[in-house]
């Protein structure tokens, strides 16, 4: 079993995105591993592997527009199930 379940990608489409601050935000407001926040302000790649994948969307989604998300099931995948 994984500790974190769902790896969950998405970008955001914003203005004056900071990607020390959003990378700040998960680590203290978000229990995961494996984040990525990488971008300039107008767009942000996040990588986060999580079990409450709904916080990091509705974060995200308060910063600008998001999109090409993807949430896949990690615990799923080890057992060769669809993710």
């Amino acid at each position: 079993m994984l500790e974190y379940r769902y790896d969950t990608q998405l970008l955001i489409d914003g203005e004056n995105l900071d990607e020390d601050e959003i990378y700040d935000y998960f680590v203290d407001n978000f229990d995961g591993d494996s984040l990525l926040a990488v971008g300039d302000e107008d767009m942000i790649k996040i990588h986060y592997h999580t079990n409450e994948p709904w916080k990091v969307l509705e974060y995200c989604a308060s910063l600008g527009e998001i999109y090409d998300i993807v949430v896949e099931d990690m615990d799923r995948q080890s057992r060769g199930l669809q993710g």
